[in-house]
């Protein structure tokens, strides 16, 4: 293992999820060697959830230094260089940058929901799904806006293409990342031209064209620079970090969550959980017709993918856990917060399957899947339900799922087959609980990796060893050669009990969907 790293035969993934930034460092076959991790939150500021750029570079080296000193601690040896490098982040939102490179408005995330007029007005132009997280449709609010900044862009990215621009000089992306900014031709692998022809029509003289505002769309697989020096020391302010590195196309963590769960091939899909939950399809065909609850993105190489976005997925369950984890101290006999969430999971096991007739939201933001403009986290019951803490935790399990469920139905109903759902993120470390009810949720088989909850950061470092260790593979034949073959997965069947119980429990979430509309409207 030294030999790997000294060597420089190892490959580094970093990713800037919503609430954590997590470094990754795995060998030639894909083993995990150390991470490093930095916990960070969004702000919402002048009513808009962001990030600074100070935050960025703080959490990033703060990751880094982490893997550093845990690979120094556990192999005793300092690493200077990798076989290659990647960057996956969220994706989606607005990061919009003058000649100068400057920022031009504070980052505006995936999370913000005020994009509503420009992703109706794109819908209808383009023919296609186009969200309100999209940078596109970030990019169109400010226009029919009129914000000041407009005419001053000059270039347009997301997170993941920001950060690898300022280590790499290099105003790329990968395919799967660029097709949330604007809808992505699957058999040219690149931007719709007919599409970036119809914006540039409507935003004539108002922005300038596309072509000169996005970045370059990249497949996987594709080099996409190497690290210089400045970001060498952007990364490691140490200076140990040796430029020169190789570099993956930056991607998203819904392309980084599909490599992750092997879910690349057509039949195939994966759930990503986190502080936001969706679903990735890949699709044998196109769709029949547009749906506002599915967005059209990529793999990683650029085939054809169903997403369902929420915009809430397990923080509403974090803060209760956090509750519990406050109240076992308060009680003088603390429990550390992974021991907390092992109990709620483990006593959700016994709670009836359709939670004993309790409802629980966790929208703490919009989400447009279910109509909601605002989040307003909810527990209801009525006098006759059984409020028992298996039932509660297991209502809380399935209400990370609920409005996740309302968007797979819809796929089904355009006839989509599915062979076999993967999962990751770290709800999935207590094995077969989170797994058991996903897999009631969506009545089909769901596999979980032992990797699941190394998550996306593993992802991109596998994305990153695929630039150097390809050999001419196309992305599922070297994931299933060259890093799943021997990989330990667990697979879970639906349990018919659990099929009813939550179907029961998704039509009462469907009809309290009125009760959290006038929550947001009144609270």
């Amino acid at each position: 293992m030294n030999a790997h790293i000294t060597e420089g035969r190892a490959s580094l993934g970093i990713e800037l999820g919503s609430t954590r930034i997590k470094a990754c460092l795995i060998g030639p076959d894909a083993e995990v060697i150390a991470t490093g991790s930095h916990e960070w939150e969004n702000v919402y500021a002048d009513k808009l959830w962001t990030y600074s750029l100070d935050a960025v570079w703080s959490g990033l080296q703060a990751a880094y230094a982490e893997l550093v000193a845990n690979v120094e601690k556990t192999h005793g040896v300092t690493p200077e260089r990798y076989a290659a490098m990647g960057v996956s982040a969220m994706m989606h939102g607005y990061l919009a940058f003058d000649a100068d490179g400057e920022l031009l408005a504070p980052f505006r995330t995936w999370r913000n929901t005020n994009t509503g007029v420009a992703a109706a007005e794109l819908t209808a132009l383009l023919g296609v799904n186009i969200p309100l997280r999209w940078s596109i449709a970030h990019l169109h609010q400010a226009v029919v806006d009129a914000e000041p900044h407009v005419p001053e862009i000059r270039f347009l990215t997301t997170l993941a293409g920001y950060v690898h621009w300022k280590l790499t000089g290099e105003k790329v992306l990968g395919v799967g990342d660029a097709s949330g900014m604007f809808p992505i031709d699957s058999a040219a692998r690149d931007y719709d031209a007919e599409l970036v022809s119809r914006y540039d029509a409507l935003a004539a003289g108002r922005v300038p064209a596309l072509k000169d505002l996005l970045p370059q769309s990249l497949v996987a697989g594709t080099s996409a620079g190497n690290l210089t020096a400045e970001g060498a020391q952007l990364l490691d302010p140490t200076g140990t970090l040796r430029p020169g590195i190789p570099f993956a196309p930056p991607e998203g963590d819904a392309g980084t969550g599909m490599v992750a769960t092997c879910a690349v091939a057509p039949r195939t899909g994966n759930v990503s959980a986190g502080t936001s939950i969706f679903a990735m399809v890949v699709l044998e065909r196109p769709l029949s017709q547009v749906h506002h609850e599915l967005d059209l993105v990529t793999t990683p190489s650029g085939d054809a993918v169903a997403m369902v976005h929420c915009n809430n997925g397990a923080s509403e369950l974090a803060a209760w856990a956090n509750m519990f984890t406050a109240f076992s101290s308060a009680a003088g006999t603390p429990v550390t917060p992974d021991g907390t969430y092992a109990a709620l999971f483990e006593a959700a096991l016994n709670g009836e399957p359709d939670a004993g007739g309790l409802l629980a939201y966790n929208h703490l933001a919009g989400e447009p899947i279910a109509g909601l403009d605002e989040g307003r986290p909810l527990v209801v019951r009525t006098p006759d339900s059984r409020l028992t803490l298996p039932n509660f935790m297991r209502a809380q399990l399935y209400g990370v799922f609920g409005t996740l469920a309302l968007g797979m139905d819809v796929l089904h109903g355009e006839g989509v087959q599915l062979d076999k759902m993967y999962a990751h993120g770290g709800m999935f470390r207590t094995a077969g609980v989170v797994q058991r009810f996903l897999a009631a949720a969506l009545d089909a088989p769901v596999a979980v990796a032992e990797t699941a909850s190394e998550g996306g950061a593993w992802g991109i470092a596998v994305l990153a060893a695929y630039v150097v260790d390809g050999q001419g593979r196309d992305l599922d034949t070297y994931l299933r050669e060259a890093v799943f073959a021997d990989a330990p997965i667990v697979t879970a069947d639906p349990d018919a009990a659990d099929v009813a119980g939550f179907s029961s429990y998704l039509d009462r979430y469907r009809a309290g969907l009125a009760v959290e509309a006038a929550a947001v409207a009144s609270l």
